[in-house]
């Protein structure tokens, strides 16, 4: 133990962690439209490989419910095959960001687009969910599963079938929720693998007539991609897709790291490396044909409350997740699907903030608005745009509020008239500028003062010596201009 003092407390931690994973790598797994063991392939590599790298020494990395509206759709669009090289690249992107020391700048990502993002996903992911739960398929766009829901609603409780899936489903969402308010050591047991394992229970018990995993084994779901896959690199949508992957797991997994480094008190995350980390453990992913990782804020926290004091407990996560897929494959088989549907709309739901959108309206209400078009606009069309449409407006929303400009115009009867202009003036607030200026009196001199202005835009400034050039042309004295 002289080596590993912490040793007993990350061997703990790291089997929390492993029974909190599990469900969760095979419900994204199924929910993505991929083998369920690729899923605990993304595990495995994300507690091995990222998690030996330095970077963050306690958070978790994995398959994230955060990914598997993009997944699917990738997966749709471009073919199982084409979804190791799509992660490939990324990884390998993520990589070059990390070298080039970019991780601190996702630190300064919006929080609301982050957050507005996450609704947006939690809002797609319940919506399918809700189909896979009653057993029927799901339509392929966001909008079409929230309108076909009404409609789905009532063929599942016209049916026998259905009408049980859809109980499972219930039942596990559930037991979830009312799991970590049980006292005693059975709070202990993570709640989504308690509900799967009840739901398991109960209808291998009552034969309950439930569709279950789908079981191919661990080396037959592995398929590195072959050379015919690198096609997809040549498509425009097969590179935004990298640069969808790229980019917004990157931010979930640095705005992840800033969260788990609030709940401990050991070393600090190095940005640069654990992108770094991130994405070495993407670039493996993709040679494997499996999903891509990230971290995730749920296992990462579960390590921290179980005690972990090293980057060990997250390492040997992924080695019982290894032993798992090669002891134990067969015991997926006889998961129900609904029972993963609810664990998934259960994890949709969380990543909806409601306490945060209502204290953003109340005091940000800007903010807020960025938030619920990022997330409509991610429904409405799809992740990558909706993301860049949340960014667009943030910045667009940070130059209005820096540009503020104030002018005070001085007449006293007689003489010429006074114009002082502080602040910032930029082409944002150029129409309120040359509104005021063009109503002053055309047959007064002006003297119009820029020397308390902090920063004056090329618009601004032609834009006002124009209005100087006709004003003064009009038979009126000249204008009289002072800048610093």
């Amino acid at each position: 133990m002289g080596r590993f003092p912490h040793l007993r407390q990350d061997v703990a931690a790291s089997l929390v962690v492993f029974l909190v994973a599990l469900p969760l790598c095979v419900g994204v797994a199924v929910a993505s439209g991929v083998p369920a063991e690729l899923g605990l392939v993304t595990g495995i590599v994300g507690g091995v490989v990222a998690g030996l790298l330095p970077g963050s020494s306690l958070q978790v990395s994995g398959p994230a419910a955060g990914l598997t509206v993009l997944v699917h759709q990738a997966v749709t669009s471009h073919g199982l095959p084409a979804l190791g090289v799509i992660v490939l690249a990324a990884g390998l992107l993520q990589l070059a960001m990390g070298a080039l020391r970019l991780g601190r700048w996702f630190r300064a990502m919006s929080l609301s687009v982050i957050e507005g993002m996450l609704a947006g996903i939690g809002l797609v992911l319940i919506a399918g969910q809700l189909y896979a739960a009653a057993g029927i398929e799901a339509p392929a766009h966001g909008v079409d599963k929230l309108l076909g829901l009404p409609g789905a609603a009532a063929d599942a409780l016209a049916g026998r079938e259905t009408l049980a899936s859809l109980a499972v489903g219930a039942g596990t969402v559930v037991v979830m929720v009312l799991w970590r308010r049980l006292p005693g050591p059975a709070g202990v047991v993570p709640g989504a693998l308690a509900a799967v394992l009840l739901a398991t229970a109960v209808t291998a018990a009552f034969a309950v007539p439930v569709a279950t995993v789908e079981v191919r084994g661990l080396f037959a779901s592995v398929q590195p991609p072959g050379p015919d896959a690198f096609g997809v690199l040549t498509d425009v949508g097969g590179l935004g897709t990298v640069v969808a992957f790229a980019l917004i797991a990157s931010a979930e997994s640095l705005f992840s790291a800033a969260a788990v480094d609030r709940l401990h008190t050991g070393p600090r995350t190095r940005y640069n490396k654990e992108l770094m980390a991130q994405g070495a453990g993407n670039t493996v992913c993709g040679l494997l044909g499996a999903l891509p990782m990230t971290a995730v804020i749920v296992r990462s926290s579960a390590n921290v409350q179980a005690g972990a004091r090293t980057k060990a407990s997250r390492v040997l996560h992924g080695v019982w997740l290894l032993l798992f897929a090669a002891l134990l494959p067969s015991a997926l088989a006889w998961i129900p699907l609904p029972a993963l549907a609810g664990i998934l709309i259960h994890a949709g739901w969380k990543l909806i903030p409601f306490r945060g959108l209502v204290a953003l309206w109340r005091g940000q209400r800007g903010e807020a608005l960025i938030l619920v078009v990022t997330a409509v606009s991610i429904v409405v069309l799809n992740m990558f745009e909706g993301v860049l449409i949340g960014l667009g407006l943030s910045v667009v929303k940070t130059a209005w509020e820096s540009s503020k400009v104030k002018l005070e115009v001085m007449d006293k009867g007689a003489g010429p008239v006074q114009v002082h202009l502080s602040g910032n003036a930029t082409f944002l607030r150029l129409p309120k500028i040359l509104d005021t200026l063009e109503s002053l009196p055309q047959d007064r001199p002006v003297e119009l003062d820029l020397t308390a202005l902090h920063h004056l835009d090329h618009a601004c400034r032609t834009a006002l010596t124009h209005w100087a050039e006709r004003h003064s042309g009009a038979g009126t004295p000249p204008v009289r201009l002072t800048t610093r």
